[in-house]
């Protein structure tokens, strides 16, 4: 396909991809494409599709690496089956382009979880990080090196059956072993607030770096912020990171010496993600034993209950105050030299596919999503069903009323 023959692909709600799923509305995006809601017409069920980035204008090797990158994040991520990673279904070609399709959990994110509270309880967070290093575990041995772990890209679902359990997303700049793709030593590809010193300096990912970057994650969760802290200047953040020198925590508690170890500057010095997520268990949550107790479970807090934090009922600011900004993946970071930066490698924001506004719902859909937020945390019944259910209550009642008078 050509640049001349290809077009910017204008979706939006009630698009129907691939003759098979209905696109509903847009969930957010990704490092590759904005990720939509939408309805699996053949299977009956709510699924996510993330839409890669347009090529259109594209040159013929621009347009191929996007799509190449697309698949490859759908081969990579098919080859997990751990209950706590994202499950990839379907790849859907439309156009030549392919469409990613995703399991759907209806959830929040790690980040948005940050935005309701300042900072959350280490035996929550233990159990956030043994949920995602089992999952990381898993994908270290099928050779998978995920390279963008961030509290961005762990969910924890907020509502219905599911409520309480966390999930690893987004494996869009993943490698696996055997992938054969030039790489430039000279730029890195990331979130520069998880980055391991290595990778800012322009060394390869490994699994070890993954190792680093959840600890920077599982951090920040019961710090309030990164370990190297905030910067809006991506230049000066990655100096930092790849002096390796951390805030020592002060909210961690017994977590303390678990994130330590994985936030060890020399990568030949940290545990493996297996090791890891034992000594967090062993630190902190001891009480569970051993990860077969924890997985397929829901996070609590002390009580017992599933944490206010994880609810769909509490809320999460619109917007982030300065001093919370986690930071995005970006492409195109200049590693940091000994011999300085160039001053032409500057990172670009990315910017998602066009969509068309989501339309007004009608007043039925208004009620149906009433009695989801209502209903949605206590039982695994549709807001259809309990619609229907009420609406023959309603009439066996009038019925009543009239045969009584």
């Amino acid at each position: 396909m050509t640049d001349q023959q290809r077009t910017v692909r204008v979706v939006g709600p009630d698009y129907l991809l691939a003759g098979r799923y209905r696109l509903a509305y847009k969930l957010g995006g990704g490092g590759m494409g904005a990720v939509w809601l939408a309805q699996d017409t053949l299977m009956g069920r709510k699924v996510a599709v993330k839409q890669v980035t347009s090529t259109a204008h594209l040159s013929d090797a621009a347009a191929r690496e996007v799509r190449n990158r697309a698949m490859r994040e759908g081969r990579i991520a098919a080859r997990l089956t751990s209950l706590h990673a994202i499950a990839m279904h379907d790849v859907a070609i439309e156009d030549g382009e392919p469409w990613l399709v995703m399991e759907y959990m209806p959830s929040r994110s790690l980040a948005q979880a940050l935005n309701s509270t300042e900072f959350l309880q280490p035996y929550e967070v233990a159990q956030v990080g043994a949920q995602v290093a089992d999952a990381l575990t898993e994908a270290h041995e099928a050779g998978i090196v995920h390279r963008d772990i961030k509290p961005g890209n762990i969910l924890i679902a907020d509502r219905g059956r599911t409520l309480g359990i966390v999930k690893i997303s987004d494996f869009g700049i993943s490698r696996a072993k055997g992938d054969v793709e030039e790489s430039d030593s000279s730029v890195i590809t990331g979130t520069p607030a998880y980055f391991a010193p290595e990778v800012a300096r322009g060394q390869d990912p490994t699994e070890a770096s993954d190792v680093f970057s959840l600890g920077a994650t599982l951090y920040t969760a019961t710090e309030g912020r990164p370990p190297f802290d905030i910067d809006q200047d991506s230049i000066a953040l990655l100096h930092r990171v790849a002096r390796g020198q951390i805030i020592r925590p002060t909210r961690s508690g017994d977590l303390t010496p678990a994130l330590l170890h994985m936030l060890e500057p020399d990568h030949t010095r940290r545990p493996t993600m297996a090791q890891a997520r034992d000594e967090i268990i062993r630190a902190a949550i001891s009480s569970r034993g051993h990860i077969a107790n924890l997985r397929g479970v829901p996070i609590t807090s002390s009580d017992g209950t599933v944490p206010a934090w994880a609810h769909r009922s509490t809320p999460v600011a619109e917007t982030r105050r300065p001093s919370r900004e986690f930071g995005n993946t970006i492409a195109g970071l200049p590693a940091v030299r000994s011999g300085g930066l160039s001053d032409d490698q500057t990172p670009k924001p990315y910017a998602p596919p066009a969509f068309d506004p989501p339309k007004k719902k009608n007043p039925l859909e208004v009620v149906l999503d009433r009695i989801d937020d209502v209903v949605g945390d206590k039982v695994d019944i549709s807001p259809e069903v309990i619609l229907a259910v009420l609406v023959a209550v309603g009439v066996l009642l009038i019925v009543l009323i009239i045969a009584i008078l």
